[in-house]
């Protein structure tokens, strides 16, 4: 009998995807002490099973070593950072992917973001609990000009809601999307040109080699005074330190970061200034999200192939 493991929290707490899951695959093992698995306790987890659906946990060559059993790994959410997909396809250990599946979830906490901090909400709330009442006056989302840099599933959605609002749609990607482009009305360019441009840029990339830092402190001073920035796609794709010092000095209006390099983050000086808006990484923490995404990994489990480079995962490595 195929035997399953589970390493995901959130998918082995979840009442229905257990269901599900143990109604096709009966042997199953869930992390039911909520462990945060790694190196050799996640190994040990792991040994003995034929499949695993997996979220956040590090996969490396050691780990694909140690696991000769393991031939499926199917992923519970659609970043691909955590895994190496190259000594994935050496181990011929077959993935289980399905893209998009938290997209809505993710863009509109991206919407959410941008209003409170157009409308400067994280300040006016934490000045009434002090006991200050003032108005702050702040801008509508529909007058911004929005830079979605990174077009994928997230950032394609994300384009459709906002011009839904109104406004004026910029996007930066290494690959052209043109009929997407033409359809809804947004408007492609370079990335320093985008910065430049916006009123809000949001982040809907990766984390690699390429894209790490991509918002540099050069980068950043590029942004207008009164704009805002917004990561909810994978930490480490903003120098924090210097997000902070433009915050700090007023050469940026606001920023909502729900990533970062290192989570938990534990610079409490960016954390706590009033400009700034923080999230324990929850963009894909959306019922319905996780149902999508939980249903995924369980069809990957019997829907997989081993990466290949260009091919399989599309745009991951």
């Amino acid at each position: 009998m195929t035997r399953i493991a589970v390493t995901s929290r959130s998918f082995s707490r979840h009442p229905v995807l257990r269901q599900e899951l143990i109604a096709v695959y009966p042997e199953v093992t869930f992390n039911d002490d909520g462990l945060k698995l790694t190196g050799d306790e996640l190994i040990n987890f792991l040994r003995g099973h034929d499949k695993a659906i997996t979220a956040l946990e590090v996969l490396d060559a050691g780990v694909f070593a140690a696991l000769a059993e393991l031939k499926v790994v199917s992923k519970y959410g659609v970043g691909f950072d955590s895994i190496d997909l190259k000594a994935m396809a050496t181990a011929e250990v077959k993935l289980g992917w399905t893209g998009g599946t938290n997209k809505r979830s993710v863009s509109e906490l991206v919407i959410s973001f941008a209003v409170q901090l157009l409308r400067h909400t994280p300040e006016a709330g934490r000045e009434v609990l002090d006991g200050t009442w003032r108005q702050h006056i702040g801008r509508q989302l529909s007058d911004c000009t929005v830079g979605i840099v990174g077009c994928g599933h997230v950032g394609k959605d994300l384009g459709v809601l906002l011009r839904a609002f109104g406004c004026r749609v910029l996007a930066h990607d290494i690959l052209d999307f043109p009929d997407y482009y033409r359809e809804i009305g947004v408007e492609p360019m370079g990335l320093e040109e985008l910065l430049k441009a916006s009123d809000i840029v949001t982040l809907h990339l990766p984390i690699d080699d390429s894209t790490k830092n991509i918002l540099s402190a050069e980068r950043l001073c590029l942004m207008k005074p009164d704009a805002v920035l917004i990561n909810a796609a994978r930490g480490g794709l903003v120098d924090e330190g210097a997000l902070k010092a433009a915050l700090t000095e007023g050469r940026l209006a606001g920023a909502a970061l729900d990533v970062f390099a290192v989570e938990p983050p534990d610079d409490q000086g960016l954390l706590q200034l009033s400009n700034f808006i923080v999230t324990p990484h929850i963009g894909g923490s959306a019922e319905e999200a996780i149902l999508a995404m939980g249903r995924a990994a369980i069809d990957g489990l019997d829907n997989n192939q081993i990466p290949e480079l260009g091919v399989f995962p599309p745009g991951a490595w």
